[in-house]
């Protein structure tokens, strides 16, 4: 089971960005692998505290594991994603302005380069919402040209190694006791120029060219508003030899006119004739699974709330957990009475010693 992110960075729970971006520099530094050679124990504590400042620098993020911890942040796709120490380390350096901050070669930006990711904001029914379902949508991203496979070349033309870095993508500048690495202003961190008479016309040489897709989504069953789906490799292509990024479609799940929802619990209010309420009986009540059978006792009180059970939302990622359904009764009142009912009304009130309106009141009040 991970720690607890605020325990890794030594935090309260309701601390604000700035002491825990100022708890997460302090306990970097400390665990940086280049201030402990050979030390595999402080390479995963410097590992650890980076996810932990990932989750609780983002405001979405940090929400979403104050809410669900671990579990919410995987359904979502937002668990921290670093593929190696390399990503870290150019994680740490744009949180803070700067490269590598010892300048020890692990960080290395050059090289191919992974596509960025896209998302997508869905719109969702909440019975669709509630029982899962498929949902076709249309994304427009950027794709490796067909023409030059993405490498911005004509056929035949090569690249050149960048003369500012040397084609390492990357240049290192001293700041005192430090040295500094930055991505290559040249060549944005490729390594690699290319002439503009070389670059590739259909694309112009950026390597790259626009396609709309068609994509099916499957929604599971307990989906809710903020939930994240992951589609790996459906954003934006890298550079050639990069993988592509991911699509990240985010659900917004529209209201009902008749249940609410609270996480995976249901709720709904229905007016329930004052006999049955005062005599008791059986009645049919409605859930997002259909109707139900409920026993109302004698005597109960307008207002009253009943729990069933597992009728309420699938929990979209733990298998067999189910929320409860919470049924308010209220007692119905008709608009107007007449005949017997209204002579049986009139005659419980004066059985019960309750005065009411005489007949006629109304009309005489408004002039009728």
């Amino acid at each position: 089971m991970p720690r607890d992110y605020y325990e890794i960075l030594g935090v309260a729970k309701d601390a604000d960005p700035q002491v825990i971006k100022k708890a997460y520099r302090k306990k970097a530094l400390q665990f940086h692998p280049d201030r402990n050679p050979d030390n595999p124990e402080a390479e995963a504590q410097f590992k650890e505290c980076s996810e932990a400042y990932e989750v609780l620098s983002d405001e979405q993020k940090r929400g979403v594991y104050d809410q669900y911890g671990h579990e919410g942040l995987k359904g979502r796709g937002f668990e921290p994603n670093f593929t190696d120490m390399g990503d870290i380390f150019s994680a740490f350096g744009e949180m803070f302005g700067f490269g590598d901050l010892f300048g020890g070669g692990r960080g290395r930006r050059g090289g191919p380069r992974r596509g960025h990711d896209l998302e997508y904001r869905m719109q969702l029914d909440f019975m669709d919402a509630v029982h899962g379902t498929s949902e076709e949508i249309t994304v427009t991203r950027r794709v490796n040209c067909e023409t030059c496979e993405g490498r911005g070349l004509k056929e035949g033309a090569v690249q050149n190694t960048c003369g500012t870095c040397k084609g390492h993508g990357e240049v290192v500048q001293s700041m005192g006791f430090m040295r500094v690495r930055q991505p290559c202003p040249t060549c944005r961190g490729a390594g690699k120029t290319t002439s503009p008479e070389d670059g590739c016309i259909p694309c112009k040489g950026t390597g790259m060219e626009r396609s709309t897709e068609k994509l099916t989504i499957t929604i599971p069953a307990g989906a809710y508003t903020g939930l994240q789906l992951r589609l790996l490799g459906k954003g934006e292509a890298g550079s050639p030899g990069a993988p592509a990024g991911n699509l990240f479609v985010t659900l917004l799940v529209q209201e009902h006119e008749l249940f609410k929802r609270d996480g995976f619990e249901t709720l709904c209010s229905i007016d329930v004739p004052y006999a049955v309420m005062v005599l008791g009986g059986d009645i049919t009540v409605p859930t997002v699974h259909g109707e139900e059978s409920l026993t109302v006792p004698q005597g109960t009180r307008s207002g009253k709330v009943f729990t069933m059970r597992n009728k309420g939302v699938s929990h979209p990622q733990r298998k067999g957990v189910v929320g409860d359904h919470h049924v308010q009764l209220v007692v119905h009142v008709p608009e107007s009475v007449g005949g017997d009912e209204e002579e049986t009304i009139r005659r419980l009130a004066e059985i019960q010693g309750t005065e009411i309106a005489d007949r006629g009141f109304w009309k005489k009040l408004f002039g009728g």
